[in-house]
């Protein structure tokens, strides 16, 4: 087992890792992925303990997350009433996915226990089968996302409502060599037919995708307008809404299940997560090009392309 880190595309990374391994013959099976407990992540509070040198050359390195998501919806004009709006669709999404079943071949049911105090100083101990999201809420309104303050700016316009939640999550890949799906029999979902990473100011991180995204494309000879689906991390809606935007990519092709505002981004996790529902949404649709993307705090944007029907 190996552990690496690219923040929130670290999921992803690890996927392109063990393609390039598979691909310059050190294995043929390779299991990738991530995991991460976003409610178990110590709070430090206002004990800030920046690195002296890193903060007096570059102080933009250690802007809070939300705050960067402020800077992208004043820089680019992003409408808290829009960053509502798409919150609303997100979780809209997710409900209707979860209800038509669409995530149940992607999701590995766990049983857990739940343990609470009884009576007579005895423990309480019952099993649940945890297998649906508890994120989504079938009862947010645009009403309901307005009335919330902004959380991380005076007048500011991301909240609560509009961001990703804090989320508990894993999820893994199964990559093989064709040689090695054909010889045992299996059935690929999809080809991984390339990776990107691009940098961007570390005040702006939410933008990586918009520099990420075309230099994958280039790589792969293709142009967006190819690629049928898209699964981008919805770590604030300010940044999502702009992506979209810039790249000039339709609503209707990106995150038709519901995004991070709905489902959360447990970072470790996201990037395997978006793969799995990509994949299984490109099954149903027979479509032939898919990518995953998100924005990477520090300032990075991470991109991978998938393909079906051969290639």
């Amino acid at each position: 087992a190996m552990t690496l880190n690219r923040f929130c595309a670290s999921g992803l990374q690890s996927i392109a890792q063990a393609a390039d391994r598979i691909r310059g013959g050190a294995a043929n099976v390779i299991i990738a992925g991530g995991a991460e407990s976003m409610s178990l992540i110590p709070m430090g509070g206002d004990r800030f303990l920046p690195n002296p040198a890193l903060m007096a050359e570059s102080p933009d390195a250690y802007l809070n997350m939300g705050l960067t998501a402020e800077k992208v919806a004043d820089q680019f004009e992003v409408s808290r009433e829009d960053q509502d709006r798409f919150a609303l669709h997100s979780h809209e999404k997710a409900v209707a996915a979860i209800r038509d079943g669409r995530f149940d071949d992607e999701i590995v049911p766990l049983t857990v226990q739940f343990k609470s105090p009884g009576t007579n100083g005895k423990i309480d101990v019952r099993e649940v089968e945890f297998k649906t999201d508890e994120g989504p809420r079938a009862d947010s309104t645009l009403e309901a996302l307005a009335q919330l303050r902004p959380v991380f700016r005076e007048g500011g316009s991301v909240t609560a409502g509009n961001s990703s939640q804090t989320s508990d999550g894993a999820g893994a890949a199964l990559l093989m060599s064709r040689a090695e799906a054909e010889r045992i029999g299996a059935e690929p979902l999809a080809r991984f037919a390339g990776f990107a990473v691009a940098g961007v100011p570390p005040d702006l991180m939410g933008i990586g995708p918009v520099a990420a995204i075309p230099k994958l494309i280039a790589q792969a000879g293709i142009s967006i307008d190819d690629v049928d689906l898209f699964e981008i991390n919805e770590a604030f809606a300010a940044q999502a809404l702009y992506v979209l935007r810039e790249l000039g990519i339709p609503g209707e092709k990106v995150n038709v299940n519901g995004g991070a505002i709905a489902l959360g981004h447990p970072l470790g996790a996201t990037g395997a997560k978006l793969t799995a529902t990509l994949l299984h949404e490109m099954k149903r649709r027979d479509a032939k090009y898919g990518i995953v993307s998100m924005c990477v705090g520090g300032g990075m944007g991470a991109a991978g392309l998938f393909e079906r029907n051969g290639g």
